[in-house]
């Protein structure tokens, strides 16, 4: 079996298994050099956190293992579309190759897809179902918050 069919068949395994343990049927694979750095599940229904998506998962403890941020050269394989959250985290993550299984069309019938916030995203900030503001607060007496990081790092 190729190295992706095998990446891409875990990752339906950890969704098929999460589904038995009463979660949702998403799974993720983390793979750098050809190895699987992590693995995650969607915890969302266990943790009541939105964010615990199986993806977001994964770059968390492939993250935490390397001790660094970026895990550039990363490839993820996810049994489900992964929605912008998810896309976004592994863009800053510096993650380049994605694959899915199964598509937003595919989760459709089941409530199981992303479209429509892909949808909303797409359109200008003042058109989507968020409010946008800038509140550009600068509290009296103190630093710019963005001239105090500069002056930490630089000791």
């Amino acid at each position: 079996m190729p190295d992706a069919d095998r990446f891409m068949t875990q990752a339906i395994a950890l969704a098929r298994d999460n589904v038995r343990k009463g979660g949702r049927p998403f799974g993720a694979v983390l793979v750098l050099d050809g190895e699987v750095l992590a693995t995650g599940v969607n915890g969302v229904m266990e943790t009541h956190d939105p964010t615990a998506h199986a993806e977001l998962v994964a770059v968390r403890a492939a993250a935490m293992k390397r001790g660094s941020a970026t895990l550039k050269g990363a490839s993820v394989y996810a049994s489900g579309h992964p929605c912008p959250m998810c896309l976004a985290a592994m863009r800053l993550a510096g993650i380049t190759d994605i694959f899915y299984a199964y598509s937003n069309e595919d989760g459709a019938p089941y409530g199981l897809t992303s479209a429509p916030l892909y949808a909303d995203l797409r359109k200008p900030f003042a058109d989507q179902q968020m409010t946008f503001s800038y509140l550009p607060v600068r509290p009296e007496g103190e630093a710019d918050i963005y001239d105090f990081w500069r002056e930490m790092q630089q000791g």
